[in-house]
This record gives structure tokens, sequence and C-alpha cells, in this order.
């Protein structure tokens, strides 16, 4: 394979942000593509094989895109660019950048917007329908985003209060076990929930709004018999919901109301047995017009990019098991079909 050299034009001020702490940023693409590089002066030399330099080159031009929209380059941003020119994408990270893809901003300043293109299809099914299903795996941003939209519409009184709700039932345990009066029992089940609030929202506004009664976090049980009209509403850990629970959350939405529902299919803490309410709801509502379903993957996961690689092992794992699942359930079906001939007994034949 041929070599090639390419010099890329850096300004001097995109130098530190490009490249990383002790280089780290450049030793990825190094890594990736296998390719070298030199820096001198204002010029960034690629050297490697034809087109891996050309891969590289993209990569590094979208990282500069970034800085130039005035953004940060995290590693998560890094991974993300070199995954997209693997894949043959034609998309950029760097479009994920631009000033008005950010919803809200975190208590410390820090802007929240979608960081992969699955978050901002979701995000942007949000803004289009009544009713969103969210699904992934941990760490693709469905819970955070969808508090981010809902405290957003909050504030700009879009809607008269938030309502965000789980299934209390994971690991197994039941309320009346864990000690203390009936918000200490809950608590612990809806903790995901206020780490965003109080993230995005701060603790003493959190509490205000609370004792109003214009934000409401409940278990899902306390939902049955209600109407909620004027409400943006998060159910969290969907797949833990049951199908009657399902029917009973989607039917409470009122007028002027819009619904999240988010959950990891793979992540199930329900009895042995016990179909999921996420599962039967995807099957039975999702071309309803008004409702968008929005399936994440490990390319959204924006956590350590060890997690991502967690994920994608599962993923890999769990199409294993199904597909010889599959194989064992064809070659029971086809052993049951054969006839066996059963011959007769002399007696018989006589």
């Amino acid at each position: 394979m041929a070599e090639i050299q390419k010099n890329i034009l850096v300004e001097t001020q995109y130098i530190q942000e490009l490249f990383g702490q002790y280089d780290k940023n450049m030793q990825k693409i190094e890594r990736a593509f296998s390719v070298s590089y030199i820096y001198r002066g204002d010029k960034l030399t690629i050297s490697g094989e034809t087109s891996r330099v050309e891969k590289a080159e993209t990569v590094i031009q979208d990282l500069l895109a970034v800085c130039r929209n005035g953004n940060p380059i995290s590693d998560q941003t890094v991974d993300y660019s070199i995954s997209l020119v693997m894949d043959e994408s034609p998309l950029k990270s760097s479009d994920l950048s631009a000033p008005d893809g950010v919803i809200c901003h975190t208590l410390a300043g820090k802007p929240i917007k979608p960081k992969t293109f699955g978050q901002k299809k979701y995000v942007e099914a949000i803004d289009n329908n009544m009713i969103i299903f969210g699904t992934g795996p941990a760490g693709t941003g469905k819970t955070y985003l969808a508090m981010a939209k809902a405290i957003t519409a909050f504030k700009r009184g879009e809607v008269e209060r938030i309502i965000l709700t789980r299934p209390a039932i994971e690991a197994g345990e039941k309320l009346g076990f864990l000690p203390g009066d009936l918000q200490s029992k809950i608590d612990p089940y809806l903790r995901p929930l206020y780490d965003a609030l109080y993230e995005i929202m701060g603790a003493e506004t959190f509490q205000k709004n609370m004792e109003k009664g214009l934000i409401e976090v409940a278990p899902l049980a306390y939902m049955r018999g209600r109407t909620l009209d004027n409400a943006f509403i998060v159910l969290d850990e969907a797949q833990n919901t049951t199908g009657s629970q399902m029917k009973m959350f989607l039917t409470r939405i009122g007028f002027g109301s819009k619904a999240i529902i988010t959950g990891d299919q793979s992540q199930k803490d329900l009895a042995d047995g016990t179909q999921s309410g996420l599962d039967v709801a995807l099957r039975v509502i999702r071309n309803i017009e008004g409702i968008a379903v929005c399936e994440l993957t490990s390319k959204d996961v924006v956590r350590h990019p060890l997690v991502q690689q967690i994920v994608e092992a599962y993923e890999k794992y769990d199409k294993k098991v199904m597909e010889k699942a599959r194989r064992s359930s064809k070659t029971s079906d086809s052993t049951k079909n054969v006839r066996t001939k059963i011959p007769r007994s002399k007696k018989e034949s006589k």
C-alpha cells in the first residue's frame, strides 16, 4: 500500500484542545488508524497508508470544527468522531456542537445537549410528539435528556407541573421491608431522578417547587385513578412495568401533557414469567400517530468508553444466546414432525 503525508493547518489557539492532555487525543487517532503524526510550527503532518491518513484527517478536521464552534473536546467527542469515520458515516460530530442544539444549562453553567445523532433524533422526537418511548442500554442519556426537556418546558411555562415516576421493584425488595416512613421507603428507588433534578434545577429550587406541588416524584402505583393534564410526565425504568401498569399509565395522560417512557429492555427485574409492559406497548401502539419510538444503541453511550465496550459485549452475548435458542427450537420442532414407522406385531400381520 502506498504511503503519503498530509499537512493540516492548525490554529495556535486550538492546539491544546485538539491534542488533549499529554497528547491523549492525537494518540487515540494514531492508534485507531495506524498513522503517525508530527507537529511543527502551525502544521500537523500525518503519515501512513493513503486511506488511513485520509480517515485520520477527517477526524482531525471534525475536531477542529468542534473547537471553532466554541466547544471543548472530551474523550467522548474523540471516540464518537472516530467511530463515525470508521463506520463510513457521512455525519460529523461537529454538527452536534452548534449553539442551537443546547436544551438548557445545569446549575453550574454546563450546557446540556445531544452528544450523539441517536440522542439528537430522540430530542427531536420529544419536540414533535405527545408520547415518546426511549429505549436503549445504560449510559445513553435516555432519562437525563428527558429530565432536561421536562425542566425546560416547565421553566418556559409550556406545562404547569412535572411528574416523575418509576416502578419501585428493583432488587426484588418490598417497600414494607425497608426502614422509615413512606417517603424514606420510596426515595432510594427514585434517587436517579433526584440526582438529575438537583444538577439541572438546584436542590433549593426543586424543594420549593415540590412543596408547591409543581414537581412530583412518586412510584408508579400512585398514578392510578388520576388524570394528568398540562404536565410533563417521565416514566423511568419502564421495562419493569407489567402490562396492566403500562396500560394504566398511558391512559392517565390528559390534555396539554407530554409523556416520555424510558427503559432498557435488557435489564428487567420482573419475576420470572412476567411479561414487560414496555415490550407489550412497543408492539401494540408504536404505529399510532403522535407516538414516537427512539431506539438508542451502544453507539449512543456517553459514559466512560469502557462502559460502551461492556454494553457491546453484552449485546453480542445476548444475540448468541437468542440465536442458539432459535436453533434449538427449530431442531426440537423438526424432531416432533418426523414420523416414526412402528412395525406391526406378527399377530397383527396375520
